[in-house]
């Protein structure tokens, strides 16, 4: 007669053990893939933010207005961009404008914030995700989940596209 092997019940509740432990270490590394998917998308869009601005600009430097001071439009008749210094303004006639799938009906993203002064030098606008954006501050947004694009102030300046380091990570809405 064959004896018959198998675990003893310790060895089972070991290996139970064992894998709790490795359950408990590795979950926490799953658990905010959403926050790091939104970080990712939002320097996706800084990313097109940036080149979208050096686009206009080369558009205006080919027209000669990129040492205009006050706002000028540039680009083809049917759509046509705002600038000052030859990048776009920080309004959604400006960097707005520049970007598809920006402000748009079928755009992932939409502007929550704007200022600048009144002839649109350094102005600053910042983007967030759609559904996000029912809201017409940052405080319903979680936190820092927004890029900033802040226009030129002065001639020769380039504009400044800022995404906190750890936009989005967490769930906690901003104060």
């Amino acid at each position: 007669m064959k004896k018959q092997q198998g675990f003893t019940l310790i060895e089972l509740v070991v290996v139970i053990v064992i894998l709790g432990i490795l359950a408990v270490t590795a979950a926490p590394k799953f658990m905010n893939l959403q926050g790091d998917a939104r970080h990712a998308s939002l320097d996706g869009l800084r990313g097109a933010i940036n080149g979208a601005a050096g686009i206009v600009y080369g558009k205006a430097a080919i027209a000669g207005q990129e040492n205009s001071a006050t706002p000028v439009l540039v680009g083809e008749t049917d759509h046509q961009i705002q600038t000052v210094y030859g990048y776009p303004t920080a309004t959604s006639a400006g960097i707005g404008a520049a970007l598809s799938g920006v402000n748009g009906e079928n755009g992932d993203f939409v502007a929550v914030t704007g200022t600048g002064d009144s002839d649109l030098k350094g102005g600053s606008i910042s983007f967030t995700f759609k559904n996000y954006a029912n809201s017409t501050s940052l405080t319903n947004v979680p936190k820092n989940c927004y890029v900033t694009y802040k226009a030129p102030a002065t001639s020769g300046a380039t504009p400044t596209i800022t995404l906190d380091p750890n936009a989005c990570k967490t769930e906690d809405k901003a104060n």
